[in-house]
């Protein structure tokens, strides 16, 4: 068996070659490498226009058109029967890893996102991304909506090669990263370095944003958008009009609202469709629509398209999704399925392929290019194995699969055959053990070439001029869990943050308990908008500073918001630690919120 996992980028031969620099990927250095030269600009003009439509915990089988009993989609019913579909395509069984797999074609293990905080949520640095290569090849480039790819320099979507983005925090809105006022209405977004408030639901404002960038783009340059919601995630809040009707069919209030997110989501790209056909765009324009993981656990319990699992499950239902592409019909044919066994790695080799795209010599992928079998160039890819795997490698096993035709071995040592069992009921194991040799051979193989680049630690770079002064938020913090609204009340969980230094000299770090633009005191209560309760207080009497080259504790009185050091640090790695304590110097947890800013 051959497999197509681990493969480097067959670069095309083109005679002109030069170097291009691909900027804000790492602070204080650049991505460097030779790529191909660019085509004439009439050609470049001709180049496809691509936009990538990702939603939020929407299950493969959260479509009326893929069976679903009471959710109406009616308008992805209709892409789906424009486009061509791939019905065994996978992602990770969570958000990060999915949207690294998605911007790197990398493995997670590989690209370094890996789980949804906790240190592991961004992409290594010298990573180019999917945004980089649109970018070198003359494509403009925005991101709107969700990111979960890192909150602070050099990880921001406008580090990573997106000429515009604007986006919320961590993994949604109320996420500890977030606003803190945000309610999904009317909140503050950053539009690249500002932080500006939209008017309206925030589904309709990411949609509405990308139609304005679609309308006032440079028409002499082709573009790629990112969309990416982030409904249908928790917390589940839309509008009464979309969850109305599915109370009215008995559904329970907060199943009705999770429908509800995805029948708003089903408007909006009903607007997106009807600008891409008002402006002649569709003729040339691919896009792509598909999800992140499998379906919530309340989704589930009302259909789940025969499948076993969900979101954070090793099983079919937590990472088998929908992906639909639409559009360069001349190209690619007549609408029709697609079951070849795929994943979001394959998504940007093949659009390198599709759209002709520059990339770095030294560039290699873990998924393939799909362009032949787009083209009907053949109906069948190379044997290939594929690893699901996120989260912590070194942990038991609940976090894996390894995919082969429709085999399927789960957890390392459970054997399914989809062909006969889609749903999963029978292990088989006992009765393929050559099979289970095999795929366990292939993983381990597999685990040997990803855990050096695990291993890699993602450093935040503070002392920039690309980001002066930087939030440390304890969502990217190494240490305990600490990205929902439960563990900032909670007011017991502890971090540090790896730094690389990019400059020498003074530098204020300010320690916040809470969000620093709601002033509130690091020993009071916050009011918590979702229990409708103030909580959250704790005894903080004492505040504490540590890096290498620095430790101080200083004593904080009651009602005082923060706690400010001054220090001198010298440039290279580093680490930032932080500690509140009581008056015995117990401590209570670490600052949530650590403002960095370099002073001279």
């Amino acid at each position: 068996m051959r497999s197509g996992n681990l493969n480097n980028l067959t670069l095309k031969n083109m005679k002109n070659s030069l170097s291009v620099i691909l900027l804000g990927s790492i602070a204080g250095t650049v991505i460097t490498g030779s790529f191909s030269a660019c085509n004439s600009s009439k050609e470049k003009a001709r180049k496809p226009n691509v936009i990538i439509v990702l939603t939020d915990d929407q299950g493969y089988g959260d479509f009326s058109v893929h069976g679903h009993p009471v959710l109406q989609t009616p308008v992805l019913d209709k892409l789906h029967g424009q486009s061509i579909r791939f019905t065994d395509f996978h992602v990770a069984p969570m958000s990060t890893p999915t949207r690294g797999q998605l911007m790197t074609g990398r493995d997670a293990m590989a690209n370094g996102a890996t789980a949804v905080c906790m240190g592991k949520s961004m992409i290594r640095e010298e990573l180019p991304t999917i945004a980089n290569i649109f970018k070198a090849s003359g494509y403009q480039t925005a991101h709107f909506g969700k990111w979960h790819l890192g909150d602070s320099y050099p990880y921001r979507p406008q580090d990573r090669g997106f000429d515009e983005t604007v986006h919320h925090g961590a993994w949604g809105i109320t996420s500890i990263a977030d606003y803190y006022s945000n309610t999904y209405w009317n909140d503050k977004y950053l539009h690249n370095n500002d932080l500006k408030q939209y008017e309206g639901y925030c589904t309709d404002v990411w949609f509405d944003l990308s139609i304005d960038f679609i309308n006032k783009r440079d028409k002499g340059k082709p573009f790629f958008l990112y969309l990416a919601t982030n409904s249908p995630h928790g917390p589940h809040l839309v509008d009464d009009e979309f969850s109305d009707p599915y109370l009215e069919k008995g559904m329970p209030p907060v199943t009705s609202k999770y429908f509800g997110q995805i029948a708003n989501i089903d408007k909006n790209m009903q607007k997106l469709l009807n600008v891409l056909n008002e402006t002649g765009l569709s003729e040339n324009t691919l896009l792509l629509f598909m999800t992140d993981n499998g379906t919530l656990p309340i989704g589930f319990r009302v259909y789940n398209a025969g499948m076993r699992g969900v979101k954070t499950e090793p099983y079919e239902g937590g990472h088998r999704v929908a992906l639909f592409l639409n559009g360069l019909k001349p190209v690619l044919g007549e609408p029709r399925d697609i079951a070849e066994l795929t994943q979001v790695q394959d998504i940007l080799p093949t659009l390198i392929d599709l759209c002709d795209l520059t990339t770095p010599e030294n560039v290699r992928f873990d998924g393939i290019s799909l362009a032949p079998l787009l083209k009907g160039e053949t109906d069948k890819l190379d044997d290939r194995m594929l690893v699901v795997q996120y989260d912590n490698p070194y942990q038991p096993a609940e976090n894996r699969a390894v995919l082969w035709k429709k085999w399927r071995l789960v957890k390392h040592n459970e054997l399914y055959d989809l062909s006969v069992d889609p749903e999963q009921k029978n292990d088989v194991a006992g009765q393929y053990p050559g099979i289970v040799r095999d795929m366990q051979s292939y993983y381990n193989k597999w685990l040997d070439k990803t855990l050096p680049l695990y291993n890699i630690t993602r450093y935040i770079r503070v002392g920039s001029e690309r980001q002066n002064p930087l939030m440390l938020f304890s969502s990217d913090w190494q240490g305990e869990y600490a990205d929902s609204k439960w563990c900032l009340f909670s007011g017991d969980r502890t971090g540090n943050w790896p730094i690389i230094v990019e400059t020498s000299g003074k530098y204020k770090i300010t320690l916040y308990r809470w969000h620093p633009a709601a002033g509130v005191a690091l020993d009071a209560n916050m009011f918590d908008d979702w229990n409708k309760i103030e909580a959250g207080a704790i005894p903080v009497s004492q505040a504490r500073l540590k890096t290498n080259q620095f430790d101080s504790t200083i004593i904080t009185s009651a009602g005082q918001v923060s706690a400010e050091f001054f220090v001198d640090i010298e440039a290279g790695q580093d680490k930032i630690e932080t500690f509140l304590m009581d008056k015995t110097g117990n401590v209570l947890c670490s600052a949530y919120y650590t403002e960095v800013e370099f002073i001279k």
